[in-house]
């Protein structure tokens, strides 16, 4: 049997640009900036959804780590999303990757072991269905 789990956020708006996402209590303001009509109070929507990815990855990267008994620091992860032209979408992601841990062979299998259990990229990987509705 399947047994299905939901991952539920809120957004909320608060301003004439802004809106405010929130989950299990963590709020993330997001907007556009002034170049683009907005308030700048925040992330735009696709810049969240990159540091998504990134937070997601890394979240997973530093468990892997730590299942292994490996400490990991200075871990940065620099994500890029090259821009299609219509319907706007990222056409591609790019995540260049750097640490500390001087091990490399280690290292590429933890980014494997990460990559793997990092919901976000399994999500774009595949593509998704979206439904949006009127209430």
């Amino acid at each position: 049997m399947d047994q299905s789990v939901n991952v539920q956020v809120k957004v909320r708006q608060i301003s004439a640009t802004a809106s405010e996402g929130n989950a299990r209590g963590h709020i993330v303001v997001m907007d556009r900036p002034g170049a683009k009509g907005g308030e700048n109070r925040g992330a735009m929507g696709g810049e969240n959804l990159l540091m998504s990815l990134g937070g997601c990855f890394m979240s997973n990267l530093l468990a892997a780590g730590q299942a292994r008994e490996t400490e990991l620091n200075g871990v940065v992860l620099e994500i890029t999303g090259e821009l299609g032209a219509s319907p706007a979408r990222f056409e591609r992601v790019n995540m260049k990757i750097r640490s500390e841990l001087e091990d490399r062979a280690l290292m590429e299998k933890l980014v494997i072991i990460a990559e793997r259990g990092c919901i976000v990229a399994n999500t774009l990987k595949q593509g998704l269905e979206v439904g949006i509705s009127l209430e």
